[in-house]
């Protein structure tokens, strides 16, 4: 792969060639997309990084869970960013296999030492919870206590993120240099939560388009004061929605969902069973602020078109990226692509789920994550979009051998410049392949070409009306 950090140039246009921007390609005879190139919506991220990571500082505090307060207060503030409905799904409800637990409530959580001082609060850290622990208060003998602690002996001044949501516990994490320090002695523990009838809580962000056809966009809530797993996602999944939202049409209606982890994936397909019919491409955001290199798992159909696109924009990116077949682990696109939805959906990330030391520790903090790298991940997941929004088939008016190009501007009668050749070639592979079977991504695909350049050379024919679009 390319090396990290270097920047693809964009071709040079034709001076006889008007810019994407201006020009509207029709779809019915009353209706016209107003396309931009992918490039140009990907540079719409620029210097948004530096409030992208703000975002991620604001939500950093938030004790989120499966279910819970925490995660109402995280929905509430991406509310302020892009618009947001909030579904609350009622403890006990069924869920496919599953059923909805009893929420989740915390009010306070320590363990005070012999001396009486506290050597653990989640006041200070909320992974200092094992999350989901059930009520308890008490006092214990260390050789009573030390089953209910958590700790990384191999790194011992992080503390572990610990969970267990199904099964009636409690338990406290905290660094190993902390546990091995403890003295024989009795231990005042408090754990003060509550289970109880409540519901679960997921938020959706529906941007309509000019087809009822959905691009689906998913990234977890449930994970307190993890930066990378997944405030990272949180983050660019807003920016993104926030960005599509301001454009002056949309092909494609988009709908971000901002789910909990796993149960919350089958509670919103559960719940929006008829709206999965809908879903044409879908992709999985996770794990996007960190330095690592990027990484994109296919979905369970292996070559759909958001799986090619997500490639080939990877490709042109010259950023290192790794390209994944679907296994089912890891986050929600196991979900989505579970056999009775088989979703298009595959899994967008920098660093892959498990695969960094500071994964699920105290140590994935806010210094872990950077404003560039969140920039870039949105800006790649934006040229992604364009590709989607400005896929279109086409039919070629003049197909009786090749039409005259150079009386219209659109060929070059002087050789030599090497971009002005391969915007003429892209014309012609465009004319070549356009008997409304092929899509601009199987041309690109086809003849080695950025997704952009064959896309202008399109424009160009149809502005000149040698082309018509294919309405599916």
């Amino acid at each position: 792969c390319p090396s990290a950090g270097q920047a693809a140039q964009g071709p040079a246009r034709h001076p006889g060639i008007p810019s994407p921007s201006q020009i509207a390609i029709p779809v019915t005879m009353t209706q016209a997309i107003v396309v931009e190139s992918a490039a140009a919506l990907a540079r719409q991220a620029e210097g948004q990084g530096a409030a992208m990571h703000a975002f991620c500082t604001q939500l950093y505090p938030m004790l989120r869970s499966i279910t819970g307060q925490g995660v109402r207060d995280t929905l509430a503030a991406i509310g302020q960013h892009i618009p947001l409905t909030v579904t609350e799904v009622p403890t006990g409800t069924r869920i496919f296999d599953w059923e909805v637990p009893a929420e989740w409530q915390v009010r306070g959580a320590w363990i005070k030492g012999p001396d009486g001082k506290k050597i653990v609060d989640i006041a200070e850290h909320n992974l200092h919870l094992v999350n989901y622990s059930a009520p308890f208060r008490g006092t214990l003998s260390l050789e009573d206590l030390r089953p209910h602690l958590f700790s990384l002996p191999d790194r011992p001044d992080w503390i572990p993120y610990r969970t267990q949501y199904f099964k009636r516990d409690w338990g406290f994490c905290l660094t190993d240099r902390q546990l091995q320090s403890l003295q024989p002695g009795n231990y005042e523990v408090c754990v003060d939560t509550d289970l109880v009838q409540g519901s679960l809580t997921f938020g959706e962000c529906v941007l309509p388009g000019e087809s009822a056809e959905e691009v689906l966009v998913s990234t977890h809530v449930c994970h307190p004061s993890l930066a990378n797993d997944n405030l990272s996602g949180i983050s660019t999944a807003t920016w993104l929605a926030k960005t599509l939202a301001a454009l002056p049409k949309r092909r494609y209606t988009y709908r971000f969902v901002f789910i909990p982890a796993t149960i919350g994936a089958i509670a919103w397909l559960s719940q929006r069973q008829d709206v999965t019919k809908h879903v044409a491409h879908g992709v999985v955001i996770s794990g996007v602020g960190d330095a690592g290199d990027y990484h994109y798992k296919r979905s369970r159909r292996g070559d759909a078109e958001i799986d090619r696109i997500m490639a080939l924009v990877l490709a042109e990116s010259r950023e290192r990226h790794h390209l994944l077949p679907f296994m089912p682990y890891g986050y929600d696109e196991r979900q989505f692509c579970s056999p009775g939805f088989n979703l298009p959906m595959g899994c967008f990330s920098r660093s892959t789920y498990g695969s960094y030391p500071q994964y699920h520790t105290s140590a994935d903090n806010l210094d872990f994550i950077r404003p560039e790298h969140l920039e870039r991940s949105l800006g790649l997941l934006l040229a992604a979009f364009g590709i989607v929004e400005r896929n279109l088939s086409f039919n070629n008016l003049s197909p009786f051998g090749e039409p005259q190009l150079g009386r219209r501007g659109l060929y070059s009668l002087i050789g030599g410049h090497n971009e002005g050749q391969k915007l003429q070639l892209a014309l012609l592979w465009v004319l070549n392949q356009s008997d409304g079977s092929k899509s601009l991504l199987d041309i690109a695909e086809m003849a080695g070409l950025p997704f952009d350049l064959v896309h202008q050379a399109a424009e160009a024919l149809l502005n000149n009306q040698l082309l018509e679009v294919v309405v599916r």
